[in-house]
């Protein structure tokens, strides 16, 4: 059905005919329908869900707000799609192209004007990054239009890398194992925050997006930067990956398999409680790893 060129939805018009980009989309919507179901993104009850889907005009984006639209026109996802873009004020911001992309495939949206770039260049200290402060700024307004808007979750488009450096930040610099969750709720508890891209690779998300000529909007303020945490702990997956292909995906498993028992955090295991000949091993001796 996917490859029916007769019925194809407006963001996927000028699709390559090719066997490698049929492959390339099924896969896509694939694991993100995979994830929706997994991680139970769609809410059971008597009104149907209204998803606020956050487009920065990314290769990311995109490829969410596109997939999301495939599931939905399928009957694969009951759920009402409000694309948003939020413009921070960022000088040089092509303020027309999503406007003008998203009237032209027919895509309900909210172009929300907010100049948070200024504050950002106020508040923080020169020599220091931006994004801690610039994120949080987005989010309350993204928070705020989708209660406007009467939507139940703010969509996001992190993908599988995007979660796996998360972790590796939070591991080399937060002293802590933890990385962006799929599905979370918000500090208030009146807003679910969903991330449907979860299990989609990054190159995935470039190839797609690629192939269907989106008109990709690059973040300037950020990707200014030099020397950033993200950026570092990307070169060092980059360097695992080249040397290892599909070492990325291994790491990304272990993300979906962690065991309390084998690490160290009282406070998910009973450690001191444990007593010989009455608790049973999560796992074979043979599976335990020694020390050399």
């Amino acid at each position: 059905m996917l490859d029916d060129h007769d019925d194809i939805h407006p963001l996927f018009a000028g699709a390559p005919a090719t066997t490698e980009f049929k492959k390339l989309r099924k896969r896509i919507v694939r694991y993100t329908r995979e994830a929706i179901e997994q991680y139970g993104m769609v809410e059971q009850g008597n009104e149907r869900p209204r998803w606020l889907v956050c487009l920065s005009g990314g290769k990311d984006s995109y490829t969410l707000l596109a997939v999301l639209h495939e599931l939905q026109w399928r009957g694969l996802l009951p759920v009402d799609i409000l694309a948003c873009n939020l413009d921070q004020g960022h000088p040089g911001f092509p303020a027309t192209v999503l406007p003008e992309f998203l009237a032209r495939v027919g895509v309900p949206h909210r172009i929300e004007y907010q100049d948070t770039y200024s504050i950002v260049i106020d508040k923080v200290p020169a020599g220091r990054t931006f994004c801690a402060l610039c994120s949080r700024l987005r989010r309350g307004n993204l928070y705020r239009i989708a209660r406007e808007e009467g939507c139940s979750a703010v969509v996001l488009g992190h993908h599988r890398d995007d979660i796996l450096e998360t972790f590796f930040m939070n591991l080399f610099h937060g002293g802590r194992l933890a990385t962006m969750p799929p599905k979370l709720v918000n500090e208030e508890g009146d807003l679910f925050v969903y991330r449907p891209l979860a299990h989609v690779a990054e190159v995935d998300c470039e190839k797609f997006a690629k192939a269907l000529n989106y008109p990709i909007i690059p973040c300037d303020l950020c990707g200014s930067q030099d020397g950033l945490q993200r950026q570092q702990v990307k070169q060092i997956l980059d360097g695992w990956e080249a040397n290892s292909p599909g070492r990325r995906q291994v790491m990304f498993r272990a993300l979906m398999n962690a065991r309390p028992s084998h690490l160290l955090d009282p406070k998910l295991f009973d450690f001191a409680g444990l007593m010989r000949g009455s608790e049973k091993l999560d796992a074979n001796p043979d599976e335990i790893p020694t020390l050399r």
